[in-house]
């Protein structure tokens, strides 16, 4: 079993990894499913536009995920939109290393494909342990942590 992931850089300003890390983090959030994602690191114009139209909320976002439609015999998890300017920014406002926040970032977005998510306190508690599980692994600190 292998995830496939597919990368397209429409900008690396200010800094975005490399396909290899990109790549491993994907994997390891996503598991040993087999199955393609996309992966489209994006700069603040493009990301300010697909938050307001899929999500109807003003301005850039650091990461958005479009899950694939379920078709069967078909291995598509979906596709994970990050933006490099606002994930910088974040990295400097919240002090973390950029690579980390990074990680955290492609993480959090798999996850969101794979089912998780956060709007309830308890689906919270959930998809945060798991993130903090998946970068602990990495060496990485608790994102959330004081």
């Amino acid at each position: 079993m292998t995830l496939s992931v597919v990368l397209r850089y429409r900008t690396r300003r200010p800094w975005a990894p490399g396909p290899k890390s990109l790549r491993a983090w994907a994997t390891l959030a996503a598991g040993d499913r087999n199955a393609v994602l996309g992966i489209r690191v994006v700069g603040t114009h493009e990301s300010r536009t697909l938050n307001e139209h899929w999500r109807g909320r003003a301005g850039a976002t650091n990461v958005l995920s479009f899950p694939a439609a379920r078709t069967p015999g078909r291995s598509q998890l979906g596709d994970i939109v990050v933006c490099a300017p606002v994930v910088a920014r974040e990295a400097r406002e919240q002090g973390k290393a950029l690579r980390a926040h990074w990680a955290h970032m492609i993480i959090h977005g798999t996850l969101h494909l794979l089912g998780f998510d956060h709007l309830r306190a308890a689906e919270a508690r959930r998809m945060e342990g798991r993130e903090r599980a998946l970068l602990a692994r990495l060496g990485i600190e608790d994102p959330y942590g004081d």
